[in-house]
């Protein structure tokens, strides 16, 4: 995940771009912040769900396959 500064410093260029508008610099910092965001988010959902185990009301399991290839190649579960 990405540090406080920078989550902080995103919100700040946000506040910012709303209240007044942002000078190239700051327009290009916010680009270049809010694709660190998003790669570290979008890490950060793959691991998650490739951790999921899905079980029915019966306690059998029901991952999907293509799912359970992923954790078997990667030794997760």
């Amino acid at each position: 995940m990405l540090s406080k500064e920078k989550l902080l410093r995103i919100n700040q260029l946000a506040k910012k771009s709303k209240e007044q508008g942002l000078t190239q610099e700051e327009a290009k910092e916010q680009s270049k912040l809010r694709s660190e965001y998003l790669k570290a988010f979008r890490s950060s959902m793959k691991q998650t769900i490739e951790n999921v185990r899905i079980f029915d009301e019966e306690g059998t399991e029901v991952t999907p396959n293509k799912l359970r290839e992923i954790q078997t190649k990667k030794k997760l579960h």
